[in-house]
């Protein structure tokens, strides 16, 4: 890639700051400018701009149908759209295969789990780790030398994971045996196991209880606190994207009609009326 970053873009990613609990968020790492996806006569997102910072946790939130997770799809590349760039890293980014975005340091989750239900929870995370291993297969179905080397150093990484998320006790337990909540996580293991610098997160509490959505949103702030990565996330519990995210879009029916802090979004009249319910005041 030959494309060197407007004089926009380097403005902005010198901005950094300072959030209201003392965290830093440094400059922007994806900018999306005009996006706009259709599915034949069908306007999925109809140019819509906003920024991902380094470091933040970036809300993306509107009812269902409003264009969230094709637009989580446009960032993972698995969306190619019509109009608009995608920047990341003060770069353009061509158009790219999915595996190809995830070799840039992006891994996602997804709204509806992907996991394989008839392997173990340690094995399931170990193919979040297949971009680091570079070895034939010649070499790994006889696992000697670099291939033994290789796979140790990407299963003490993956240990390291399910130490952090907290799921030692079922490591070795077939996934299909696992209740939601679990699998969750598990799907979560899997996407850290890639060390991505930007993580999508989409609707990574929905049909969970009370309970395992605390459990959850502790491990997103650490995820973001201990490791630094950047996480954008879709979800429809509004208590937990105000308490979790330092900024939010708001999308509906493909239009942006907000975008900002939450508490700058929670006063925003067209976003009260259109997703949060109309004002009695």
């Amino acid at each position: 890639m030959n494309e060197t970053a407007t004089p926009q873009m380097q403005d902005q990613t010198l901005e950094d700051y300072t959030t209201a609990d003392g965290r830093k968020i440094g400059g922007v790492m994806m900018d999306l400018k005009s996006i706009t996806l259709r599915f034949g006569g069908l306007i999925a997102i109809n140019d819509i701009s906003f920024n991902i910072r380094q470091g933040e946790i970036r809300a993306i939130i509107g009812p269902n149908g409003a264009g969230k997770s094709s637009m989580l799809n446009v960032i993972s590349g698995f969306y190619q759209p019509q109009e608009g760039e995608v920047w990341f890293m003060g770069k353009k980014r061509p158009t790219m295969r999915p595996y190809k975005v995830a070799r840039q340091g992006i891994a996602r989750t997804f709204q509806n789990i992907a996991l394989f239900e008839g392997m173990t929870v340690l094995d399931n995370i170990m193919t979040g780790r297949l971009n680091f291993m570079k070895t034939g297969w010649v070499a790994q179905s006889i696992w000697l030398g670099s291939a033994k080397k290789e796979e140790t150093i990407n299963r003490q990484k993956v240990e390291e994971i399910i130490d952090f998320l907290e799921i030692q006790t079922i490591r070795k337990t077939p996934v299909g045996r696992l209740p939601y909540g679990l699998k969750k996580r598990v799907e979560l293991a899997r996407a850290l196991a890639a060390e991505p610098n930007l993580l999508l997160l989409d609707e990574p509490m929905a049909g969970m209880n009370v309970e395992e959505k605390e459990d959850m949103s502790r491990f997103i702030l650490d995820v973001n606190d201990e490791f630094g990565t950047t996480i954008a996330l879709i979800e429809h519990d509004m208590g937990v994207v105000m308490d979790l995210s330092d900024r939010v879009v708001v999308m509906d029916y493909g239009k942006k009609i907000g975008d900002g802090t939450p508490d700058e979004v929670r006063n925003n009249q067209e976003v009260i009326e259109a997703y949060l319910g109309v004002s009695h005041d």
